[in-house]
């Protein structure tokens, strides 16, 4: 019987041994690094999701491109924020998203541990974003992640955000100005609540259950609520020095590609 073909040609062996690291060196995700904010910009942008009573006791986390989210200051209340750059859902990496988040204790608890984890894998470039979000699915069925104990909520007023504008699959993202409130649930449907998600001023319902659970439900859903006008109007107000070092920053954040939500 003749001998296998790297018997024949050992040489061969040891070039593929040796080509090993290199080809696992360029199977690295194609797009998952990310720019580093300024910290003081990153910190204000990240504290303006809560509202002003809440801020000084937030624990603050700032993304380090090279290694994931690390806390720049310990706060004492509880509550958490940080700007997300990737939705797991989507299973892709984009380096436009921005989106300013505060968490209560509860979700700071369970939550948020699935931004820090994505956050981390994104930054070591090992995993496609496909994979990590298989990863996120796998270990929400393990049990590895766990569904919020609680009804609760989470802040995303900042004056100004850069986010996915529909369900995962619809890749469009939009930079805009629409302070809300999303109150999360765990295993339900919108359709549970008789929420309209096509009503012009909310409330809306959005969820991780297709991707997670494949019936419409999730361990993490939400109500979303927005400000109201007057309130969206001090808010932006309030944060024009933000807005105009934003811009200057980023074209992401210029006014011009700025939208308010109708």
């Amino acid at each position: 019987m003749d001998r296998p073909f790297v018997n024949r040609c050992p040489g061969l062996l040891w070039a593929l041994l040796f080509l090993l690291p290199v080809l696992s060196q360029a199977q690295r995700a194609i797009g998952y690094k990310l720019d580093k904010m300024p910290p003081d910009l990153e910190t204000e942008l990240a504290l303006s999701a809560l509202p002003p009573h809440l801020r000084s006791g937030a624990t603050v986390y700032l993304l380090d491109p090279d290694k994931g989210y690390y806390a720049v200051r310990r706060g004492t209340s509880g509550f958490v924020c940080f700007i997300d750059r990737t939705d797991w859902e989507w299973g892709e990496f984009r380096k436009d998203i921005y989106a300013p988040m505060g968490y209560d204790p509860e979700g700071a608890r369970t939550i948020f541990p699935v931004f820090r984890d994505v956050a981390a894998m994104r930054a070591a470039g090992r995993l496609t974003g496909l994979q990590i979000r298989d990863t996120v699915i796998s270990r929400y069925h393990r049990g590895v992640y766990k569904a919020p104990g609680r009804a609760g909520l989470s802040y995303m007023l900042a004056p100004i955000m850069r986010v996915y504008t529909g369900k995962p699959g619809d890749e469009s993202v939009m930079t805009m100005s629409m302070p809300h409130y999303m109150f999360y649930a765990s295993y339900v449907t919108g359709a549970e609540m008789g929420i309209d998600n096509d009503s012009p001023r909310g409330p809306w319902w959005i969820n991780s259950g297709d991707a997670v659970m494949g019936k419409g439900k999730g361990p993490v859903g939400f109500v979303v609520m927005a400000a109201g006008e007057t309130q969206t109007a001090k808010i932006v107000k309030d944060g024009h020095a933000l807005l105009t070092r934003l811009a200057a920053y980023s074209p992401y954040f210029k006014p011009d590609e700025m939208k308010m939500h109708q």
